[in-house]
């Protein structure tokens, strides 16, 4: 996780300062690319914990297609809605979004259903009624040359019906020699909180991919369009790039013949072995 840390300690050094949506302010630098190789490890950052449960049940739900983020908390917690009422208790990382976007859009917000409208999941599954998931999928395993392994969430006409456009963009998949490597563009990055959980997502989302597809996983690419570092989080910044990285974990995963396979399985059948961080470091989310 080296690249990581040296593009946080450069936009330290090297960023602009900006003003932005959430009010929070920011240090900002624009266009960076980190790379990682899935065969030295899975790219879990470890000079801070990763919150794994939070980072499998967010790609189940995209995966599933739902844009209920009550439907994202009883992933997370393996629980029925009507038990996750306490929001103190049973919040996701798009509760806030749901309690406030998603609540100015007009949609549905109750104890036990909480709409964001068509956002990454909505896109991948049902855009305009194509299912790029299985498209992909389709189109990997029968033309694994082709130059069109795209998955997008930046549907233009339905922007302003999203709780949140989508940060992370679109995706493009390539295979060589059995493996399979992913590069993602990020068009805004909160490079502290963000970042780890966006890594670790498309890493897995690669890992279920080559395992369906019965290929390994090899690189993936992450390339930035404002990368950032909101102000409030400058000190922790600092604490993480101050602590020495650790050995990366292995993961593990079940076996999976198709996307629907996933139905099958919980958050805690995707394991992290050998995962060692550093004690985590706290920031608030600017919503």
């Amino acid at each position: 996780m080296k690249a990581y840390l040296d593009l946080l300690e450069y936009i330290i050094k090297n960023g602009e300062k900006k003003e932005d949506r959430t009010n929070t302010g920011t240090i900002s630098s624009f266009g960076h690319q980190i790379e990682f190789d899935l065969e030295d490890g899975f790219p879990a950052v470890t000079t801070k914990s990763l919150a794994w449960k939070g980072v499998v049940s967010e790609l189940l739900w995209f995966l599933e297609g739902s844009n209920d983020e009550r439907r994202l908390a009883e992933i997370r917690f393996n629980k029925n809605r009507s038990e996750l009422t306490d929001l103190n208790n049973f919040s996701t990382i798009w509760t806030d979004n749901a309690d406030s976007q998603g609540k100015d859009l007009g949609y549905l917000n109750t104890e036990t259903e909480k709409i964001l409208g068509p956002v990454y999941g909505v896109q991948w599954r049902d855009w305009s009624g194509i299912d790029q998931i299985n498209e992909l999928l389709n189109s990997l395993k029968n033309n694994p040359d082709s130059r069109r392994h795209i998955l997008s969430a930046w549907n233009v006409s339905e922007l302003n019906k999203m709780a949140l456009p989508p940060c992370h963009v679109m995706s493009q998949f390539y295979i060589s020699n059995g493996m399979i490597s992913c590069h993602m563009y990020q068009r805004s990055a909160d490079m502290f909180l963000g970042v780890p959980f966006n890594i670790a997502s498309y890493a897995l989302l690669l890992s279920i991919f080559a395992e369906i597809l019965d290929l390994k996983p090899k690189r993936f690419i992450h390339s930035f369009g404002d990368a950032h570092i909101y102000l409030n989080s400058i000190d922790q910044v600092k604490e993480q790039i101050s602590r020495e990285p650790k050995p990366l974990p292995t993961l593990k995963i079940p076996t999976l013949n198709s996307i629907e396979d996933l139905k099958k399985f919980k958050v805690d059948d995707f394991i992290l072995e050998n995962y060692h961080p550093h004690p985590p470091i706290k920031a608030r989310m600017a919503v």
